[in-house]
């Protein structure tokens, strides 16, 4: 019975991928995110849409999610995804605290119809020095002095 209900979830980020594309705005991927065995929120990729590169599905759901509960912590939540996240939503997923994370296609799924993230994978995994983009390093002590701050301050969130 357990497995029917998480199907069901599953179906529907599949759904949203699926209008997505036949609707023409924008990649093959959808994701439900759910509390309780209630669906909390759905969102499609809206890359295109909004002209955002951050707007996966997932980074959307969970943007969603937290304005509807008013916070930035989402545990107790799964979700469910139409294809393995990518990098970025998987950062976004652990930094929302996501419980677990239900996926349909997998990320050499999403490789063989020209979404690779094996490049990025390979340079998160590289020394700075030996990454394609340049990374370089400035002001440090200054910036150092704001760590620091917020290091000694009261004020504080952890998350």
């Amino acid at each position: 019975m357990e497995n029917q209900v998480h199907e069901k979830f599953m179906r529907m980020a599949i759904e949203l991928s699926e209008s997505n594309v036949r609707a023409g705005q924008g990649g093959p991927f959808g994701a439900v995110i759910v509390k309780d065995g209630i669906v909390l929120v759905k969102s499609a990729n809206k890359v295109i849409q909004e002209n955002d590169p951050t707007a996966h599905a997932e980074i959307s759901a969970i943007r969603l999610a937290c304005q509807k509960l008013g916070t930035y912590n989402l545990s107790g939540c799964e979700i469910y995804t139409s294809c393995e996240p990518c990098p970025m939503c998987l950062g976004a997923i652990y930094w929302a605290h996501i419980d677990k994370i239900y996926y349909a296609n997998s990320k050499e799924d999403a490789a063989d119809i020209g979404f690779d993230d094996e490049f990025i994978y390979k340079e998160m995994g590289m020394h700075i020095k030996k990454r394609k983009l340049p990374f370089i390093q400035l002001i440090r002590d200054e910036a150092l002095q704001i760590f620091k701050l917020w290091q000694s301050s009261s004020a504080k969130t952890a998350y």
